[in-house]
């Protein structure tokens, strides 16, 4: 099972960028999927997360500005990211609850991260 991240690069202050991550492999099912962020010099933080049945929660630093989508039949998840601020740049991991085929037991996947930059 492994998590492929893609859509970020470099954008100015105040634009937009579409991240994706698509799940893949032998998998039974997927729970939970999400994003994750980490600055430089920062730790990592949560920055958005899906749940079973589309229930969302978010950063507060996001709200309003960040929406998280999933496509199930796909195993995939979106990040929206309109009014990107220069505080956004980060290394955004994708991470998803993951029940492999085999072992069926639940672990949590991470992707390889996709760099966001926003310039002022």
């Amino acid at each position: 099972v492994q998590l492929q991240a893609s859509g970020g690069g470099l954008v100015q202050a105040g634009g937009s960028l579409r991240l994706s991550c698509a799940a893949s492999g032998s998998i039974l099912s997927v729970t939970d999927m999400g994003w994750h962020r980490q600055a430089p010099g920062k730790k990592r933080e949560l920055v958005a997360r899906i749940i079973s049945g589309d229930n969302t929660i978010y950063v507060d630093s996001v709200k309003d500005r960040f929406t998280i989508s999933r496509d199930n039949a796909k195993n995939t998840v979106y990040l929206q990211m309109n009014s990107l601020k220069p505080e956004d740049t980060a290394v955004y991991y994708c991470n998803a609850d993951i029940i492999p085929r085999n072992p069926p037991v639940i672990r949590t996947f991470w992707g390889q991260g996709t760099l966001v930059t926003v310039s002022s």
